[in-house]
C-alpha cells in the first residue's frame, strides 16, 4: 500500500475556492495517450485527455468551463483521471493537466487528489502534473509555488507546450520541473526545418544543464522521430506511436519504433 499524508486527506477542504465554486452541470470522461521511451521501447506514461462521455473532442467539454466552475472542473479532472487509470490497471506514470488559475492554495486544493490516489492505491510518485506554458497566469510566483508544493508531495511536474507562449524561459529560470514538453508546432516537420532544429538543439542542451527531461509531443512522421532521437530526445508522444484511446490504454504501433 502507498503512504499518504493523512493530515490533509482526513480533513475537509477549507479554502474559499472550494466553498464558493458551484457544482458542475456536465459530465466528461478521458482518453489516454502513451508517452513512449525509445531507449527500451517502453511506455513512460499515459496522458489523460478530457473527452465527452461518448468520446467527443476536448473542446466540447472545455467550452463549458468558466471562471465560476473552473475549480470544480480541475478537481474532478484529477480524481476522475486517477480513478480511470486505476480501473484500467495502469502501471506507468499518469500525466494530468491542471489549471493554475483554479488552484487557490496548493496545500488545500490538493486534498481531493490525495484522497483519490489513496482510494485507488495509486502511488503519488507516478503522478505527473502538467501546466500549459501558454495559459495566462496572473502571478508567476503563484505558479512556481504550486509546482514546488506538488514536488514536496512527491508528484512529478511538467511544463506543457513549451515554446508556445512567452513566459517559458522565465518560468524555467524560476523553477526547474522534472519535464518539459516541446510544443507540437515547434516539432512539426522539424526534420526539414533548420531554424526549428537549431532551437530544439539549444533547448535540449539547456535542459540537460538544468536537469530537466525533454518530451517531444505531436510526433506524426518518422523523420520527426529520427531527428529528435538524434538530438538526444527519447521521450515522445504523438499519432506516430498511438492515438488517444477512449477509456482505454492505447497500444503502441509496433512499426513506430526506430529500426536498429
Amino acid at each position: 500500500m502507498t503512504d499518504f499524508p493523512t493530515s490533509l486527506t482526513q480533513s475537509k477542504p477549507g479554502c474559499e475556492g472550494c466553498q464558493n465554486s458551484p457544482e458542475l452541470n456536465f459530465a466528461f470522461d478521458f482518453a489516454y495517450q502513451p508517452i513512449v521511451d525509445l531507449r527500451d521501447r517502453s511506455i513512460f506514461a499515459h496522458e489523460a485527455l478530457v473527452r465527452g462521455t461518448q468520446g467527443e473532442g476536448a473542446l466540447s467539454i472545455l467550452s463549458q468551463v468558466n471562471d465560476q466552475n473552473r475549480y470544480r472542473f480541475d478537481q474532478r479532472c484529477r480524481s476522475q483521471a486517477i480513478a480511470g487509470a486505476a480501473a484500467l490497471g495502469m502501471q506507468e506514470n499518469l500525466s494530468i493537466n491542471f489549471m493554475p488559475n483554479a488552484v487557490y492554495r496548493p496545500e488545500l486544493c490538493i486534498r481531493t487528489t490525495l484522497e483519490a490516489a489513496r482510494a485507488h492505491d495509486f502511488p503519488l510518485n507516478r503522478l505527473i502534473f502538467e501546466t500549459l506554458e501558454s495559459e495566462h497566469v496572473d502571478n508567476n510566483r503563484h505558479l512556481t509555488n504550486i509546482l514546488r508544493e506538488y514536488r514536496e508531495f512527491g508528484f512529478k511536474t511538467a511544463i506543457d507546450d513549451f515554446g508556445a507562449g512567452y513566459s517559458g524561459l522565465n518560468l524555467l529560470a524560476d523553477f526547474q520541473p522534472d519535464l518539459i514538453k516541446l510544443d507540437m508546432e515547434l516539432i512539426r516537420n522539424i526534420h526539414q526545418d533548420r531554424a526549428r532544429q537549431a532551437i530544439v538543439r539549444c533547448v535540449v542542451t539547456m535542459c540537460a544543464e538544468l536537469g530537466v527531461t525533454v518530451i517531444a509531443e505531436g510526433i506524426e512522421h518518422m523523420g520527426e522521430m529520427d531527428f529528435l532521437a538524434d538530438s538526444g530526445i527519447f521521450l515522445m508522444q504523438g499519432y506516430w506511436f498511438a492515438k488517444p484511446a477512449f477509456k482505454a490504454l492505447a497500444q503502441v504501433n509496433p512499426g513506430a519504433w526506430p529500426t536498429d
